[in-house]
């Protein structure tokens, strides 16, 4: 059971259980801007899309998005993690908050932890970001983990452009 702990954080595996905090996540209204909105609009969809999106990269990939929870009292505040996405060259880091833990540094606390596990443990040699185009915020963290812009690249079956971010 992979569990990545920060001075503040601890971060685990997702499980169908956390059907409900997902169900809040995914339908917060910055996710639905700068993620996409994924049709989740029950828990029980949560549950379903964690059963078929979130939980098997564990057993593909070795990685995954993981729940982040506060160390002093367990609360489910976010999420981050490592995906690979099979039209892109890179493994990912990416990250979501719920909007009353936004600004608080989690963020760029548990990428820290989650990109150094991806270096450590992993051996994964250089990690990627993508953002939507007006995510300013955003590209201002993934600078600050050493990441920079690269180029625009198109989301396959989307004609909006996304930023991509390279490890330095």
């Amino acid at each position: 059971m992979v569990e990545l702990k920060s001075e503040r954080l601890i971060l685990s595996k997702f499980t169908k259980n956390d059907a409900s905090f997902f169900y809040e996540l995914v339908n917060d209204p910055a996710w639905k801007q700068y993620i996409g909105d994924r049709n989740v609009n029950t828990i029980l969809a949560a549950k379903k899309y964690l059963e078929d999106n979130v939980i098997p990269s564990y057993d593909t990939f070795g990685f995954g998005f993981y729940i982040v929870r506060l160390k002093e009292d367990n609360t489910s505040i976010g999420m981050c993690g490592l995906i690979k996405r099979d039209w892109m060259d890179y493994v990912e880091i990416g990250y979501a908050f719920l909007a009353e833990y936004r600004g608080k540094g989690y963020a760029i606390e548990s990428s820290i932890a989650t990109k150094n596990y991806a270096k450590e443990k992993l051996n994964i040699p250089q990690i990627a970001a993508i953002t939507n185009i007006d995510n300013e915020k955003s590209g201002i963290l993934l600078n600050r983990l050493g990441l920079e812009f690269s180029k625009l690249i198109s989301y396959p079956g989307e004609n909006k452009k996304c930023r991509l971010y390279l490890e330095k």
